[in-house]
C-alpha cells in the first residue's frame, strides 16, 4: 500500500508596481503600472509523527512574510535576481527565495486577479 502524500498552501498578496521595457513603444505596459497580486506556496510531504504536520506553518508564515515585505508596494522592476516581472520570473524567484529552507516546496503559483492570469511554477 502507498503512504498518502499531504500538501500544504500558504497563500498571501502583495500590491506591487512594474513596467515592461520589452514592450512597443507607446505600448500601456511600458509605462509603470500596478497590480494586487496573490501568490500561493505549496509544500509536500508526510506529516511528523509528533506534530502531526508536513511543515509547522507558524515557521512558513514568517518566512513567506519575509518575502512578502520585499515585494509589497515596491517597483518590481527593482528587485534583485527578479529580472523581467513577469509572472513566470515572480513565481521563480519567490519559489529561489524559498527553496533554501524549505526543500519540500513543490509549486508556486502567482496571479493577477483582476485580470483572470495566473502562473504556476515547479522547481524542479
Amino acid at each position: 500500500m502507498t503512504r498518502a502524500r499531504f500538501q500544504i498552501v500558504k497563500e498571501f498578496g502583495f500590491e506591487a508596481a512594474h513596467m515592461f521595457a520589452h514592450k512597443p513603444a507607446g505600448h500601456e505596459n511600458t509605462r509603470v503600472h500596478g497590480h494586487s497580486f496573490k501568490a500561493a506556496v505549496t509544500l509536500a510531504g508526510e506529516p511528523d509523527p509528533v506534530t502531526g504536520c508536513v511543515v509547522d506553518f507558524e515557521q512558513l508564515t514568517a518566512a513567506v512574510n519575509a518575502v512578502r515585505a520585499k515585494l509589497d508596494h515596491r517597483m518590481l522592476n527593482d528587485l534583485p535576481g527578479l529580472g523581467t516581472p513577469s509572472l513566470e520570473n515572480l513565481a521563480r524567484w519567490i519559489a529561489a527565495e524559498l527553496a533554501p529552507a524549505f526543500p519540500s516546496l513543490i509549486r508556486v503559483t502567482v496571479g493577477r486577479p483582476s485580470l483572470g492570469e495566473t502562473c504556476h511554477y515547479e522547481p524542479a
